[in-house]
């Protein structure tokens, strides 16, 4: 298959091929060194983060020369196409490093108005999270890993204090972003704590009803803005707007529960 035939979404799963290949075998891996990118917290990035990226990069260059680029590693690449592939290598480095397997690889294509499909990888259990919208409402919103392949569908909870909700850090954010945080996890049935982006993945697939974040940045959550809209979900920032570009964001899985916390959150925004 040549780059002119080569889909979107085929080369979506190109990317997460290769970055599969790239990382798998620095998994779990004694002796794995991870360096710290800032020096007041432990921020940190290993081999593996920069060559998956790499790799990923060296097919975008092949296959999308006019297509832009950005990455959590190498930075950002200006395209003349008016497209971005959005990339983060492995979003959850802190969970690599530790062995657990709630890391992931995510993988947006992005237009001006935000992301059109978006890729959540898990090379070690081999579940790929995919979401697509294209032209004339067509869609593509699958799950394929172990099990087979099955369809993305978010929960039907409308009730907060029947829902699920998940962070990645139990200090979320400033001081007031955790206030606001904690009034939702005061409401809902179960909090849980540090799945990174797997836990979009587990909104998108119907396993929970919300993730709340906050210094998010693009390339944390496009790949999964776009699974997660295709599944049915929401995602926005704090204030109900487009969070393609990171900051605070809610996921919920649908209008209803997405409202309910939003109208808690907006004590941060006072």
């Amino acid at each position: 298959m040549t780059s002119a035939t080569l889909s979107d979404l085929a080369l979506a799963h190109l990317l997460a091929d290769a970055a599969r290949t790239a990382i798998m075998p620095y998994f779990r891996q004694a002796g794995l060194v991870a360096q710290s990118k800032e020096s007041a917290r432990f921020d940190p990035v290993t081999v593996a983060d920069r060559a998956a990226e790499q790799a990923m990069r060296d097919l975008l260059t092949l296959h999308r020369p006019q297509d832009g680029i950005w990455g959590e590693e190498f930075g950002r690449q200006e395209g003349t196409s008016g497209r971005e592939w959005v990339l983060d290598p492995i979003d959850g480095t802190r969970a690599f490093i530790s062995g657990t397997p709630t890391w992931g690889v995510l993988i947006a294509l992005s237009d001006e108005n935000g992301p059109t499909l978006g890729i959540i990888d898990q090379p070690y259990t081999r579940e790929r999270f995919i979401g697509a919208k294209g032209d004339g409402g067509s869609r593509v919103s699958e799950l394929v890993g172990p099990l087979g392949t099955v369809e993305l569908a978010t929960r039907d909870t409308h009730d907060l204090d029947q829902a699920i909700l998940f962070t990645t850090f139990p200090e979320i954010g400033t001081p007031t972003e955790r206030a606001a945080f904690e009034a939702v996890a005061a409401r809902v049935k179960l909090t849980r704590y540090g799945l990174d982006c797997y836990a979009l993945g587990l909104l998108a697939a119907g396993q929970i009803d919300l993730v709340i974040e906050a210094g998010l940045s693009a390339y944390d959550i496009q790949g999964p803005i776009a699974v997660i809209e295709a599944a049915g979900g929401v995602v926005t920032n704090w204030r109900g707007e487009p969070a393609h570009l990171g900051g605070r964001v809610i996921a919920a899985a649908n209008p209803d529960i997405h409202a309910a916390a939003l109208a808690m959150l907006a004590t941060a925004e006072a």
